[in-house]
């Protein structure tokens, strides 16, 4: 922490970045070659190695202290740290201080790659760690040094689980700093995340925080400023009005989910407005695409639909039967092609679930990237009207936008941001570019014993099916344990469908039953055990085999269909093999996977044909193999251009906004 970021804790009563200004593109490119430049210097041995030497220095010294004289040692250093910010030497002491009170509470130790990563973390980094290395550990670190020198830490992560299993874990280790902890749930009531919030160290999912940021603002509208909020607080105007402490430190866990996977996504703070008219235009613009004939008046893209000719002659013989707004040609196309969209390109069980809330069927979406329901969002500009029409439940009122950000700009603001994650190698310019902060990779403590079988791609999803019971039925036979990969709830729901007539014990966990979530990550590592999972047994989910399990090879996970990136894959994959434990993994992927099925139909056909025939010949699973990574590069490109693309719409929104003096 520099000098200046201590005069701005003190004078700013809610600290943050305010610079929202698109730098030029020749900037841009400059401060991307300087940071990549500055990151892998930082890394280097000839860097870090003296830093982690004196670290064991002081260990040595601090291991003997009595408990009085490590407490007044460590008042010594908060202040120090306050005074000249986060240099080696009062950063070494403090390490070693962490360490040595880590290892007496929990049991646990900071071994030298923790000690390194947490280095990292502390100087605004994003470690990339391999899974089961012990990142909930490392955050400490940095956590407990940045909040003994005054900031308010934030540790964010993906969903209330892992949040809430890591607060409970760290929460004495931080007592004994005198640090208290936070921590903030999505159905948190605002007293309690108000009070939460005012902890040292506050634990929080991606979500919950940025839209308690947007509250925040909503509350101060043009109160935001410094000058301003120095005033309210001497008048008392503004007491009780905020959540948070401002944006001070941040460290974020699975880095890439947050910062790329979710951040295609703005989050918006919207308030209900029911209108009549709107409803019965939704229920005609169902009635309507229902009489539409697939490829013959609509095609589909993917997910979006698009009308023939034909189509939009037989539209405007339908739309002729209504009045109002079906009069407009352009306004009618636009509502019917929604329409389809949500017949078509929305499917229940797979990018939502209709669950009951408060005695009445709800549809709830779920996350394509966790696995996960988040029973508070909803689709924009009509669509999740539609597809409640659609499942015949009770239609929600239409949302009017009150405030609006993209992760990309709200995690900008932050005074220090750093991250960790397991996989993100693939997306260290981007972090760059979106972020301004640098990767470090860290290697493991312990070299990895996974076994990555050979990839098999199947011609027809059946094929693939009968594999993947075959492939269980080795493994358990074998004493392993097994965790199934599956994309969606529907497919998982129906493979537990398929092992239950086989006779095969197993659990499930997917969106559904997310309540017993806990207990079946408890049980999936004990004996052999099969268990069937979505992406929610996927990051921070920590199994734990048995003895029996790792005799017989360890955790062994199947992957039935990949997913809009390969870090999500590798993410499932990581959960065997941890912390150089036995394991293995296979990718068992058949052509009529959702991901290859955008690839040129007649590419596609032959490819079948030949596997059909042929299905273990080495040159045709290569081809295949190669079609499946080139579908996924290209979804990746895809999310890429829409990431930026959403940057680039903040920034001009700002700019229109800039004369009124409001960024939201």
């Amino acid at each position: 922490m520099s000098a200046s970021l201590a005069q701005t804790l003190i004078g700013d009563l809610y600290p943050q970045r305010r610079s929202w200004v698109q730098m030029p593109w020749f900037d841009r490119v400059g401060e991307r070659i300087r940071l990549t430049l500055a990151t892998r210097f930082s890394a280097q041995s000839v860097r870090v190695e003296p830093f982690l030497r004196r670290v064991e220095k002081e260990s040595a010294v601090i291991d003997a202290m009595s408990r009085e004289e490590m407490e007044r040692l460590q008042g010594i250093l908060a202040r120090q740290m306050r005074r000249q910010g986060f240099i080696d030497s009062p950063v070494a002491q403090t390490f070693a201080l962490i360490r040595r009170r880590s290892g007496e509470i929990l049991g646990m130790r900071h071994f030298p790659a923790q000690l390194r990563g947490g280095y990292h973390l502390l100087h605004g980094r994003v470690v990339e760690m391999d899974t089961g290395e012990g990142k909930t550990l490392m955050a400490t670190l940095a956590a407990i040094t940045a909040g003994l020198s005054g900031m308010a830490v934030h540790v964010v992560t993906v969903n209330d689980y892992l949040a809430g299993r890591d607060a409970a874990l760290m929460a004495p280790l931080y007592a004994a700093f005198g640090l208290t902890t936070g921590l903030v749930l999505e159905g948190s009531k605002p007293e309690e995340k108000g009070r939460e919030y005012q902890a040292d160290i506050v634990y929080c999912t991606n979500k919950t925080l940025v839209f308690d940021y947007l509250r925040d603002r909503i509350a101060m509208g043009d109160h935001m400023r410094p000058l301003i909020m120095a005033m309210d607080r001497l008048t008392g105007r503004m007491q009780g009005k905020v959540l948070l402490r401002g944006l001070q430190f941040a460290i974020v866990d699975e880095a890439d989910s947050v910062f790329i996977d979710e951040a295609r996504t703005p989050l918006i703070i919207s308030a209900e407005r029911r209108d009549p008219h709107a409803e019965v235009f939704h229920a005609e613009a169902i009635a309507l695409a229902r009489q539409l004939e697939r490829e013959v008046d609509y095609g589909m893209d993917g997910r979006v639909p698009h009308l023939t000719a034909i189509g939009h002659t037989r539209l405007r013989e339908l739309a002729g039967n209504f009045s109002g707004l079906w009069q407009g040609v352009i306004r009618s196309q636009e509502a019917v092609l929604q329409a389809l969209q949500a017949l078509h390109g929305f499917h229940r069980d797979i990018h939502y679930i209709v669950r009951e809330h408060q005695g009445v069927p709800k549809v709830m979406i779920v996350d394509e990237n966790t696995g996960r329901v988040m029973p508070d969002r909803s689709w924009e500009r009509g669509l999740q009207q539609l597809i409640e029409i659609k499942e015949n439940v009770p239609v929600s009122p239409e949302k009017e936008i009150l405030a609006r950000i993209s992760y990309q700009l709200f995690f900008r603001r932050y005074l220090r941001l750093s991250g960790m994650t397991g996989t993100c190698r693939e997306v260290a310019g981007e972090l760059v570019d979106l972020y301004g902060v640098g990767v470090v990779r860290i290697l493991p403590q312990k070299a990895s014993r996974r076994r990555l079988l050979p990839t098999q791609i199947f011609a027809t999803a059946e094929a693939r099916w009968l594999a993947v019971l075959a492939a269980i039925l080795r493994c358990r036979d074998a004493g392993q344990a097994v965790l199934v990969g599956t994309r969606t709830v529907a497919t998982s729901e129906a493979l537990s469908a398929r092992l239950t007539s086989a006779g095969i014990d197993h659990l499930v966990l997917n969106a559904k039953q997310d309540a017993s979530e806990a207990q079946t990550i408890q049980q999936a590592g004990q004996g052999p055990r099969v268990t069937i999972a979505t992406n929610m047994a996927g990051r921070g989910t920590d199994i734990q085999p048995d003895a029996g399990v790792l005799d017989a090879g360890g955790l062994h996970v199947i992957l039935t269909e990949g997913h809009d990136n390969a870090r999500v894959d590798r993410q499932m994959v990581g959960r065997c093999a941890r912390q150089g434990d036995p394991g293995s993994a296979q990718y068992l992927l058949s052509l009529e996977d959702e991901l290859v099925m955008g690839i040129s139909c007649q590419v596609r056909k032959s490819l079948v044909f030949f596997l059909v025939r042929s299905p273990n010949n080495a040159f045709f699973q290569a081809v295949a193999r190669g079609i499946y990574r080139f579908a996924q590069k290209r979804t990746e490109r895809s999310h890429r251009r829409i990431r930026l693309r959403q940057l680039d719409y903040d920034f001009q929104m700002r700019q229109a906004l800039s004369f009124s003096g409001t960024m939201e």
